[in-house]
Parts: C-alpha cells; sequence; structure tokens
C-alpha cells in the first residue's frame, strides 16, 4: 500500500475511479443524502495503489515477469529476504470473526468489514503501517487459528479485532505459540496501555503512586482481564473485577477458567459482593462493561478519586455526575476531555515491534507503551489533560521508539 490512504471513489484520488458520466459509480443512495457516514462509507474507505511506476514494459519487465524472478529465487535461497524485499515487514493483518464489534455484538464477519476498514485507516494514519481488514466466515477457535497460521506469511504482524471472550484469549494465545510474529489483541491490550498510560499521569497529578491505589474494574471480559493484568504488571497497590455476579473472588464457584486465574492475583483485599460495595473507599473506578453505577456508589469513593467510565456510547457514569466526587474523570468518548482511546497505542505499538522484526510483543514492550504515551502530556499535566490527543502528532514517534528499545532490550528483537 502506499504513503497515502486512498479513497477509490473518486478519479482524482486515485487516477483509477469511474465518474458519473462514463456510468461507474452508482448514484447517492437515500441513505448517503440523509446521513453523511453513509455518504463516505460509499465504496469503502482504502484502497490499494502502487509504490513503483509501471508505464513501460521496462518498468513491466521489473515490476513483474522476468524481473520478479530473480527477487522470488533470492528469497527462496534466503528467506529473511522477504523482509527487504516486499511489504511483509509494513503490513499487519487484521483479523476478526465479527462477534463482538464496538458496541453492536455478534453482528457477522459482512457487518464488520466498515469497522476493520476503519481500523486498518488508523494504522496508516497514526503509525505508518500498512494493514488488511480479514473477516473470516468462521467462529471455531481452531479454524481461527489455522486460518490466521496459513495466511501468516503475508504479514509481519496480526492484531485481532472484535472477537469476543473468552474465544479471544484462547485464540491469540495458540497464535501466538504457533507464529513468529507479533500477534496483538487490541481489545484486550491497546485498552490496557492507554488506561494504564491515563492512570499513571492521574497519579502524578495527586502526587500519589501506583502502588498507593486501589482500583475497582467493572467487566472481566477481554479488555477487564488485560487491564487488571497490566495495573498488577506495572504496580497498583490492589485491584478488584466485577462481572455481572459481582467482585471475581476466589471463593465463588462459579468461575470460568479465565476469571479462576483472575481471581488468582487480583483482590487482595478478599472483597467479594456486589461491585457498587466494592467501590467504597475505592480510588479508581475502571468501567469497560456498560451498564450503569449509581451516583451513591460514585460518592463513597476516596476523596480524590479517578473515575474512568470508557463505556460507549454511554459511560457507565456521565462525566457531569464523576465530576461531582472525582478528581480525574475519563471516557471512551471524543467529546469529552481524557478520551482513553486504543488509537494512542496499537499503531505505534506495532510500528516499533515491525520496525526492529520482534517476534511478539511482550508484556515490557506493552508497559514500554504505556510509559512513553503518559510521557507525552510531560509539564502540561492537569485535571483534564491526563492523556493526549490521537491527533498529537508526537504520540506515535514516542510510543514507537519505546516499543522498538524495550523489545531490543529483552531479546525479541531481530534487527
Amino acid at each position: 500500500m502506499a504513503a497515502e490512504i486512498v479513497n477509490p471513489r473518486s478519479d482524482s484520488e486515485t487516477g483509477s475511479g469511474h465518474s458519473e458520466q462514463d456510468g461507474g459509480a452508482e448514484p447517492l443512495t437515500s441513505l448517503d443524502s440523509f446521513d453523511p457516514a453513509f455518504a463516505l462509507h460509499r465504496g469503502g474507505k482504502m484502497a490499494v495503489q502502487a509504490t513503483v511506476p509501471v508505464r513501460d514494459k521496462d518498468d513491466l519487465s521489473l515490476a513483474y515477469t522476468p524481473g520478479v524472478a530473480k527477487v522470488c529465487s533470492a528469497i527462496a535461497e534466503q528467506p529473511d529476504l522477504v523482509h527487504d524485499y516486499t511489504w511483509k515487514s509494513s503490513v499487519v493483518a487484521v483479523v476478526t470473526d465479527g462477534t463482538a464489534v464496538l458496541g453492536l455484538g455478534d453482528i457477522g464477519p459482512e457487518a464488520s468489514l466498515p469497522v476493520m476498514e476503519g481500523k486498518a485507516i488508523l494504522f496508516k494514519q497514526f503509525g505508518g503501517v500498512d494493514a488488511v481488514p480479514l473477516a473470516l466466515s468462521c467462529t471455531d477457535v481452531d479454524e481461527i487459528v489455522e486460518t490466521v497460521v496459513r495466511l501468516a506469511p503475508s504479514f509481519g504482524g496480526v492484531n485481532l479485532e472484535d472477537i469476543s471472550a473468552p474465544r479471544c484469549f484462547e485464540i491469540e494465545r495458540k497464535l501466538q505459540e504457533r507464529l513468529d510474529i507479533p500477534v496483538f489483541h487490541d481489545d484486550q491490550h491497546g485498552t490496557a496501555v492507554v488506561t494504564l498510560a491515563a492512570l499513571r499521569n492521574a497519579a502524578r497529578l495527586s502526587g500519589r503512586a501506583l502502588g498507593d491505589l486501589r482500583a475497582v474494574i467493572s467487566g472481566a471480559g477481554a479488555a477487564g482481564v488485560a487491564i487488571a493484568k497490566m495495573l498488577v504488571e506495572a504496580g497498583i497497590g490492589d485491584v478488584a473485577v466485577a462481572d455481572r455476579k459481582g467482585v471475581v473472588s476466589r471463593d465463588r464457584d462459579d468461575l470460568t477458567p479465565i476469571k479462576a486465574e483472575l481471581a488468582s492475583f487480583t483482590n487482595r483485599a478478599g472483597l467479594s459482593g456486589s461491585l457498587e460495595a466494592a467501590l467504597a473507599g475505592a480510588d479508581v473506578f475502571i468501567g469497560v462493561s456498560g451498564g450503569t453505577v449509581s451516583e451513591p456508589a460514585v460518592a463513597s469513593m476516596a476523596d480524590g478519586a479517578f473515575v474512568f467510565a470508557m463505556a460507549n456510547p454511554d459511560p457507565e457514569v456521565h462525566p457531569e455526575v464523576a465530576h461531582k466526587y472525582a478528581a480525574v474523570v475519563a471516557t471512551g468518548r471524543s467529546d469529552f476531555p481524557n478520551q482513553i482511546n486504543n488509537v494512542l497505542a496499537f499503531p505505534g505499538i506495532f510500528a516499533g515491534a515491525l520496525q526492529v522484526r520482534a517476534s511478539r510483543i511482550t508484556e515490557g514492550m506493552k508497559l514500554a507503551a504505556a510509559e512513553a504515551l503518559a510521557s507525552v502530556v510531560g509539564d502540561d499535566l492537569a485535571a483534564d489533560y491526563v492523556i493526549p490527543s490521537p491527533f498529537d502528532e508526537r504520540v506515535a514517534p514516542a510510543v514507537t521508539a519505546a516499543v522498538a528499545a524495550a523489545a531490543r532490550a529483552e531479546g525479541v528483537a531481530r534487527r
């Protein structure tokens, strides 16, 4: 793919589209005329574009036969040359089965494609990484794993997206075991990286360390589990996670294997019962589940608390309510300050991993990404600015450099 994101709808943009006059484009539908989202998505949001010219027979003989045969033969003899003479080292597969798409749930692979295209253009826009959406018409864990393994030779990394829990955990683990390229489930780890970065800065603003904080997470799905793991890895004082039945604790006999593992390293205080009961005296609320948290429960939190209510489109605690009691408020929405947005993390994480041809993405690389992201805020730190904007041009380079350095330090870099 080329250096620019290209939409194939117009001749002026691509030089290869069809105009209204030549009959190649369909007329606008009623949906297009009433809703700008439909108008923008018509024809898709991305296209493949050549990075080399094919103007005459000499160009053709180099780009394709017979010149291409020399390159193929060289790669056959030295497989690592594929990174130098193809796009492999700069392209990521964005893989989904359409079972957990945004807040829409299991809508299937075709309906997931607008989101996957969006993810791909964000990779390019914010990280300079090419990405290809792959929506798979299967939901079985082993079928997905086998499909991705067979496609992997074409890609430098795999971004798993919008795959429902708990299958997403097993799919990621099995792919990490079988592939020697980065495999990253963004719904888990991207969310965790940005949450940790914002929490580091909120703690710094209040003159506290992570070790001074007790957090409560609403949601024991992909994001909730990953956030809990990362906060523990980063040194949080304590963290409890609640699902629909209450706090995930060792004394419950209804836990899935994932939740049983979660209970083994969280909730040192031994809390049980409801989410709202756990919030009493808590320093941090992190919402990744939807639902609603009552105002009295928020009021029961410790003085100077942080509320990260990240459900979309409706936060678990409305910011107007949260601001009555919390020192720092963050959401997942772009129309409020402190947006916890995965786009702050995944483009730079993959750019850094691809830059050094990392064999995987380690916990250390994720922690380094969070620290780098937090550092971008610098001396401008304020209650309404604990995390930078996705449009801050410092973000991706900072995360890329930190991840590449961490990969080298941890021995997973191959250049």
